[in-house]
């Protein structure tokens, strides 16, 4: 089977060696130890394991490894800048958008993939955009809260 060598996680050149069958949700958590994606239904249904792939929300438990190429691969731990906190992960705290955590990154990553396409998103973009992130504690209208709050406080971008 072919092998993968090395992938683009959080604006590094990560070396690997993984199968190219194997699950991208699979090698970030135990060759890279990026365990905050979650491994939830392992089928691409709940959202636990949402990374960004090129800016796209994508399900790593589904994804196999050796079709992401040179795309550029975002995890929650590739959010903070300089030791801060993405404006979702601050907007998340404060709203107290999460219970047990374990559905927190994969709702976080969606949310981040919204504001970069939809920076002023109505509450039916933020429910439509998030749709498929089954958060088992249903906490669903802070979550919403928390993606209004860091819109609020996302940068706006220049031309």
């Amino acid at each position: 089977m072919a092998r993968v060598s090395e992938l683009h996680v959080n604006g590094k050149i990560c070396r690997v060696d993984a199968d190219a069958g194997r699950t991208l949700l699979s090698v970030l958590r135990d060759d890279l130890k990026l365990t905050g994606c979650k491994y939830g239904c392992g089928e691409g249904e709940c959202g636990a394991c949402t990374v960004l792939i090129d800016g796209k929300p994508v399900r790593s438990c589904s994804q196999d490894t050796g079709d992401v190429g040179n795309r550029k691969i975002v995890t929650v731990e590739g959010l903070e800048r300089d030791g801060k906190l993405h404006p979702v992960q601050e907007a998340f705290l404060k709203t107290q958008a999460l219970q047990c955590g374990y559905c927190t990154c994969g709702m976080i990553m969606s949310a981040v993939a919204l504001l970069e396409k939809t920076p002023h998103p109505t509450e039916q973009d933020i429910v439509r955009a998030m749709n498929g992130n089954i958060c088992r504690c249903g906490v669903y209208q802070r979550i919403v809260a928390a993606i209004n709050e860091a819109a609020k406080a996302m940068p706006e971008k220049v031309g």
